[in-house]
């Protein structure tokens, strides 16, 4: 048997009666999302404040090159396998205890993180970090979703988005501050711990939504299957030309393992569970299967290429991370003041596709803009061309959820939530590994070019490496600058074709207008619900 039956403690009396038919004032959702921002600021804050510290935490524990991908990819794997299962979870039990649950795991994983002594301790933590992540990423848009209508639901997200921005600014900038000082690289660990302690008393007294306790079918074996495949493909991706070859029997074999297990999550899901983790039937919606096809590509594009600008400005333009960080504000600045703007636009309007198209529109734009970069270009040219980005990635990111929750019922909304959340993550993983394996490959060969031309010799690994750039001779560390400048540009244009296929996915998506209620047509006729369920 795939699954287990729960008893229910109290029985409800239809929809009128679910947490969707909750009315708070404004006050009181400003209340309750105080709590839930906090737990996404933990969210995001564990994975930007640790970036600069990841060379001092290996070179301490002694860790190898392999080490210091696991710390980054354990999280990564955590968080998006079980993305949609915490999404699944919303739609059955609590949502209140489930975040508060999530946030005492991934203080857990932040504690155990902070006293490891050896870089495999850490690595578990990390997993643990990233369980809690998962949940956390999940579960505070399917909260605010129950807490607001989604004509309304627009000026909320853009709280969301500001949140996003200063996570993205401070994160490494808190970061490098506590490397730097008495705390070390452990105090990045502990640093979270304070928020998430606030985060869950706030939501303790402020969040009162009331719990519908029904008959539950809890899918063990989809759920099991789902992260076992997930895991498999992502380990793939993100090991593949490291590691091994992309070519070689182990890239092939994780393959064809990964494809397998998914295919038998996809029949189980379909045929088998009674309560399936990812219900199928929600791709039956032309809404919900493009937005979810437009996530895709949106991760490969946004991940897949802005995370490599911190490289950008300390290889090719030699900034401290600190200023690194501080040249961020660009893009983050502008996805803050569009997400904001747009979410009130919606909210006023209740029209949301114009945006969606206009801001795929300038992601492309960014992108290409981006594309002509190398290491002479102006630092103010390349902050312009970040903040067009920035603007393009606001009107999208939360928009996107927001079409899908406005046609999702209240029984399915957690589901419909996390998909897109969970095949956003799914793109972005493999969008760092192989534009990755890109960079790099890139980056070699114009090294070894570069140091032939000047007439330094080279066995091949010095243009593999990553160097301290303050130590090398001026001819040579021009050459890696070019080097760096140069590749890390054309990451965007590899990177333009996959946000052009998230405008097509978004311009087919058929516009809705954002509903004034929660309650969906299905969700008041109990008959149609039960017959949708039953196909």
């Amino acid at each position: 048997m795939s699954s287990h039956t729960v008893p229910p403690s109290t029985p409800t009396s239809g929809p009128a009666s679910t947490e969707a038919a909750v009315a708070m004032t404004h006050r009181e959702v400003m209340e309750a999302l105080s709590g839930l921002l906090l737990a996404m600021f933990v969210a995001m804050l564990s994975s930007t404040v640790v970036s600069n510290a990841l060379p001092r935490i290996v070179s301490d524990l002694h860790g190898s090159q392999s080490g210091y991908t696991w710390v980054v990819v354990s999280t990564l794997l955590a968080m998006t396998a079980t993305t949609p299962i915490w999404g699944k979870l919303a739609d059955l039990f609590s949502k209140k205890l489930l975040v508060q649950s999530a946030l005492v795991i991934y203080s857990v994983g932040s504690l155990v993180a902070a006293v490891a002594p050896n870089m495999g301790v850490l690595i578990g933590a990390r997993v643990v970090q990233g369980l809690g992540v998962g949940g956390l990423t999940a579960l505070v848009q399917v909260v605010i979703a129950t807490m607001v209508s989604p004509r309304e639901r627009g000026r909320y997200s853009g709280y969301l988005g500001a949140v996003f921005a200063l996570a993205t600014v401070s994160g490494p900038l808190i970061g490098g501050v506590i490397v730097d000082s008495a705390l070390g690289w452990r105090g990045c660990f502990f640093v979270g711990l304070p928020v998430a302690l606030a985060a869950f008393i706030l939501l303790q007294k402020t969040l009162h939504l009331p719990v519908v306790k029904r008959d539950v079918r809890i899918d063990y074996l989809g759920a099991t299957l789902i992260v076992s495949g997930v895991s498999i493909l992502l380990v793939w991706v993100s090991l593949a030309g490291n590691q091994f070859a992309w070519g070689s029997a182990t890239s092939a074999l994780l393959v064809v393992a990964g494809l397998l297990v998914v295919a038998a999550a996809v029949y189980v899901e379909a045929k088998v569970a009674a309560e399936p983790i990812i219900p199928l039937r929600l791709f039956k919606d032309r809404t919900t299967a493009l937005a979810t096809a437009a996530s895709v590509f949106i991760g490969v594009a946004m991940f897949g290429s802005t995370v490599y600008l911190s490289q950008y400005f300390q290889l090719a333009r030699g900034m401290s991370p600190t200023r690194a960080g501080l040249m961020s504000i660009a893009m983050v600045g502008g996805l803050l003041v569009s997400s904001i703007i747009t979410g009130r636009i919606i909210s006023d309007t209740g029209r949301w596709k114009r945006w969606l198209v206009g801001g795929m529109v300038l992601v492309i734009a960014g992108l290409g803009l981006l594309g002509q970069v190398d290491d002479t270009t102006n630092l103010a040219v390349v902050g312009l061309f970040m903040a067009i980005l920035g603007l393009g990635l606001g009107a999208t990111m939360q928009n996107l959820v927001l079409a899908v929750q406005n046609n999702a019922t209240q029984s399915d909304m957690g589901a419909a939530s996390s998909v897109v959340a969970f095949f956003r993550s799914m793109g972005g993983s493999i969008g760092v590994s192989a534009l990755g394996a890109l960079l790099s490959h890139q980056v070699a060969d114009k090294v070894a070019s570069g140091l032939a031309a000047i007439g330094v010799s080279t066995d091949g690994a010095e243009s593999h490496s990553i160097p301290d750039l303050a130590t090398l001779p001026a001819p040579v560390r021009v050459v890696f600058e070019h080097a760096f400048g140069a590749s890390i540009g054309e990451l965007f244009l590899v990177a333009m074709p996959f946000a052009v296929l998230a405008l097509v996915c978004v311009s087919f998506i058929r516009e809705v207008p954002l509903r004034t209620t929660n309650l969906t047509e299905a969700d008041l006729a109990p008959e149609a619900t039960s017959e949708l369920a039953a196909r």
